[in-house]
């Protein structure tokens, strides 16, 4: 097909927006060139995948998935389950087009972008004192002073400890008044990460925003400028604050607003 024809179909599915925002996060990330250049050596590789079960905690309570087995060893020759299931269950992908009028779907994230550098921002100490803790620019501000200058392209995770109560009710924390209460990011980070041309975040709670927050306003700043993020990630207290390499994927459905995904970091 030429050129000019996918340029047609690409522009018809994204829309102006969604095209300068999928270029946006193409210039963020390493290129295929400096990737090759820059070979992964790891020693370790670190699980940040929950298991994803029907039990599954969930932003609005239902359960994370069905399973049910059509096809049997037994009868069939081979087994098949059919799986049903939200987009944002479990250790999941948010793409731009989740909180974006036209912005990229799941299935234009650049493959590229989705193996970076990973920056983990330990905020345990005040997520334990305050359950709803909201991480602010100071936060980042502190953790590059210790740790230097978050790189370009890198997904910066936030450590609040949550990915400990992923079997109990204190995931979700609901409230007696109505809500949940659970750490994110303040919406005010979003400009600072974008500065910094950060390809994308990631939480071990149940959203990119605070339990509180009523207007998910970090989602609509971060995805809305075209960058992804990942929610109920697992690991993170085994992983150093700077030195690891994330690699994620998720299913690449034509028109999706995330997905389940595995996320892997290697040492």
């Amino acid at each position: 097909m030429c050129d000019a024809c996918v340029m047609q179909r690409v522009g018809a599915r994204l829309g102006r927006r969604g095209i300068l925002a999928a270029l946006a996060l193409a210039a963020a990330a390493p290129s295929a060139d400096a990737l090759a250049q820059q070979p992964l050596r790891a020693t370790r590789v670190v699980e940040m995948t929950h298991v994803l079960a029907p039990d599954f905690p969930t932003f609005g309570g239902d359960p994370a998935i069905q399973v049910e087995r059509v096809m049997n060893i037994a009868r069939d020759g081979y087994n098949l389950n059919r799986i049903t299931h939200g987009e944002h269950v479990g250790t999941h992908f948010d793409a731009p087009l989740h909180f974006s009028a036209n912005g990229m779907d799941a299935a234009a994230i650049p493959a590229s972008a989705l193996v970076c550098p990973l920056v983990v921002l330990d905020v345990r100490e005040k997520a334990a004192a305050h359950a709803d803790y909201a991480a602010t620019p100071e936060d980042v501000a502190a953790h590059e002073r210790a740790h230097g200058r978050i790189p370009a392209g890198a997904c910066v995770a936030l450590n609040s400890g949550w990915a400990a109560r992923v079997a109990t009710p204190r995931f979700r924390n609901a409230q007696p008044g109505g809500g949940l209460a659970f750490p994110g990011f303040r919406p005010d980070v979003a400009a600072l990460l974008l500065e910094r041309g950060v390809a994308g975040v990631a939480v071990d709670s149940l959203s990119l925003d605070h339990g509180g927050s009523r207007d998910f306003a970090f989602h609509v700043n971060w995805l809305g400028a075209g960058r992804w993020g990942i929610e109920c990630v697992a690991g993170l207290a085994e992983l150093p604050p700077t030195g690891a390499t994330l690699v994620g994927g998720l299913p690449r459905v034509a028109g999706g607003t995330g997905g389940p995904a595995r996320v892997l970091a290697l040492l």
